[in-house]
């Protein structure tokens, strides 16, 4: 059974009240992931603004990245054989929630990045 969603009104206009409705949705994501066969664990959630501008300068991220906001979490998602899944389209059914929720799937960035969601703040996804 898939569980109820609980809103939270938007507009959301300090970070503090976006970061509170980030928390509901990734908790509405995990439950229905869940209910759905996936599992789920933490990849990366925060992250400093060193280390984002060390990613930036390896090009393997942004300097101005939503998870030094926490705003953006990564997941490993794991099939019901408990297989680990790094494919950006096995992200897709977890994507097409997240946004459903009113989030950003990083699936559909032009650089892919399947395991990523998060919440749109200051023109940032």
């Amino acid at each position: 059974m898939t569980p109820p969603i609980v809103t939270v009104p938007l507009p959301a206009t300090t970070l503090g009240e976006r970061q509170r409705k980030f928390t509901i949705m990734v908790a509405q994501l995990i439950s229905w992931a869940y209910a759905h066969n996936y599992e789920l664990t933490f990849g990366e959630a925060y992250r400093t603004p060193e280390q984002a501008a060390l990613d930036a300068a390896k090009g393997t991220g942004i300097a101005n990245s939503l998870h030094c906001d926490r705003l953006a979490v990564d997941f490993n998602l794991f099939n019901p054989a408990g297989e680990y899944q790094s494919d950006t389209a096995a992200y897709e059914p977890l994507g097409v929630y997240w946004e459903s929720l009113g989030g950003s799937w990083g699936g559909r960035f032009t650089r892919a990045d399947g395991n990523h969601f998060s919440l749109a703040w200051e023109g940032r996804e």
